[in-house]
């Protein structure tokens, strides 16, 4: 495989990874969710995050961020690592899964809003279109898991839209930090800064541990390593060489697997209007990701590879240098 299309194929591959991992953690919180309380399962989570990516840090010697990414990270870090997973947390306590998963989902557009006003990303027809059919799948996934269920609280509805409006703002934060600093800075130092946000929960989470069953505790720690210090990090490298609302789209296809992984592991067996709704969640992102044809895709391939190499990637990560006609255009990125 040629340079190229390892870039050009590394970013999607680390997409997949993280969507993967964030459908799993639902699952993960369901079951975590009944010995531990949102804060301290929020706590645990990040804790144990923080430590796998200190690791790899200090194996790679990443050393700290420059001192003009800080504010992406630390905006990133109270938003999306903090509050929105305490958010998320509660929220899930007072309302079904399929309100959660549906409210949630307001967060890609969000991010598509706030891209396109704060950091200039594009918002062409194909874009628009793909998370228009992927909403509409979130909402038919939403419904159906909710019918029949215990319904929704004020409290939940609320505490879930809190959650999609800090997870969107966490993402725009992070875009330009990303500009400045590696993958793994930008998560390593946003996950401890949430870890710190969260330390009140100290106190819950040291007396639950240690009544809680160990499945859960286990659940708590993969919830740590994998969908926090992994797929966080494979998340940034890819939202470094992408734009802010392309990524968020992408996040459309957790619903359809969180169906797909409660069938196999929770054994709740999804309806047909479940699956149809899952199927248009994958459809709307595979619309999304579609590239022009032409001249439009030589552009769209520029603006997503031809970023300015963050500082502390490997040599092996370097990027090709966009054309000198569109250097204005990939300089004022971020």
């Amino acid at each position: 495989m040629n340079s190229t299309s390892r870039q050009r194929l590394l970013p999607v591959a680390a997409a997949v990874v993280t969507v993967v991992l964030w459908a799993s953690a639902f699952v993960a919180i369901r079951r975590a969710g009944d010995a531990y309380a949102p804060g301290a399962l929020a706590l645990g989570r990040l804790l144990a995050g923080t430590v796998a990516l200190g690791l790899i840090c200090a194996v790679r010697r990443e050393g700290w961020p420059p001192r003009s990414a800080w504010r992406g990270i630390l905006l990133s870090g109270v938003l999306w690592f903090g509050f929105y997973m305490v958010a998320l947390n509660w929220g899930e306590r007072e309302v079904d899964a399929g309100t959660a998963a549906l409210v949630v989902n307001i967060g890609p557009l969000l991010i598509a809003l706030l891209g396109a006003r704060l950091l200039g990303d594009p918002m062409p027809p194909r874009l628009l279109a793909g998370m228009a059919v992927s909403f509409a799948g979130a909402v038919t996934v939403g419904v159906s898991m909710s019918a029949g269920g215990d319904g929704a609280s004020l409290l939940g509805v609320v505490l879930c839209l809190l959650a999609a409006a800090a997870y969107a703002c966490g993402v725009v934060a992070q875009k330009p930090a990303l500009g400045r600093a590696s993958a793994l800075q930008v998560t390593t130092f946003g996950c401890a800064v949430g870890t710190v946000i969260c330390l009140p929960f100290a106190g819950h989470l040291v007396s639950q541990a240690a009544h809680a069953p160990l499945a859960a505790t286990l659940d708590m720690v993969y919830l740590g390593v994998f969908p926090t210090a992994l797929a966080f990090t494979t998340w940034a490298y890819a939202l470094a060489r992408t734009t802010a609302s392309r990524m968020g789209a992408t996040t459309y296809a957790v619903p359809a697997l969180v169906v797909l992984m409660s069938w196999l592991v929770l054994g709740e067996v999804p309806g047909p209007l479940t699956l149809g709704g899952g199927a248009l969640c994958l459809a709307g992102v595979a619309v999304s990701r579609t590239r022009p044809q032409g001249q439009d895709r030589s552009r769209w391939g520029s603006r997503a590879q031809g970023r300015e190499r963050p500082a502390g990637t490997a040599a092996t990560e370097v990027t090709p240098q966009p054309r000198p006609e569109e250097a204005p255009e990939a300089g004022s990125a971020r």
